[in-house]
């Protein structure tokens, strides 16, 4: 086991594709008390203005790659990871220590019933379902994925089916659940899906 290692405390992995909705979910599930912690949201701040890991990225993808308010420039790495592998490979050795050890303080820290914590990459990694008590995915079709990103984000769909094709697929996302969350585009529905588990998660968090 690395660094991170497993939790004391009862933990929820959660997950899903792009555009499946991970933040909403969520939102919803702290509102009721768990505490929510966000890998993707860690990265972003090591890598916004004044962010611990701005030096290493600088001295390893040069000045250029740096924005004139000190954060990293998404669009300029975006492009060169997916353009480049190796890339990718450089960037994450300087990122994953640092996000594990953001983590892992994050969670010492935490308060709340449960740990909630949101992993884009967690069926990538290969690690994280081990680490948790159980994995949660978000699920949705890969058009209802598209159609989301094209429209927050303001990219075409083949720029979208690029980042897709760099994530795991909906089937492998799925076979790593213990549990399933719907999110095809009604958010009423999501709700209830959040409070069936919400309840299940205390039980099994009162029993740990």
């Amino acid at each position: 086991m690395d660094e991170l290692g497993t939790f004391k405390r009862f933990s929820v992995g959660l997950t899903g594709g792009i555009g499946s909705g991970k933040s909403t979910v969520a939102n919803l599930f702290a509102d009721q008390g768990a505490a929510v912690i966000d890998t993707d949201l860690i990265a972003h701040q090591l890598t916004a203005p004044g962010g611990i890991a701005i030096p290493a990225i600088r001295d390893t993808f040069g000045a250029d790659l740096i924005l004139p308010d000190g954060s990293m420039d998404r669009t300029a790495m975006r492009e060169r990871v997916f353009a480049e592998p190796n890339e990718k490979k450089r960037l994450e050795a300087i990122l994953i220590p640092l996000i594990r050890q953001s983590t892992r303080t994050a969670a010492e820290q935490a308060e709340g019933a449960y740990l909630l914590f949101v992993v884009p990459l967690l069926v990538e990694s290969g690690l994280w379902k081990q680490r948790v008590s159980r994995v949660l995915t978000v699920d949705c079709s890969e058009e209802v994925q598209i159609r989301r990103v094209m429209q927050r984000n303001n990219l075409s769909e083949q720029q979208v089916r690029a980042i897709m094709a760099n994530q795991a697929s909906r089937s492998a996302r799925l076979k790593a659940a213990d549990d399933v969350i719907s999110n095809e585009g009604d958010s009423a529905a999501l709700l209830p899906q959040v409070m069936e588990l919400h309840r299940l998660y205390l039980k099994l968090a009162a029993a740990q």
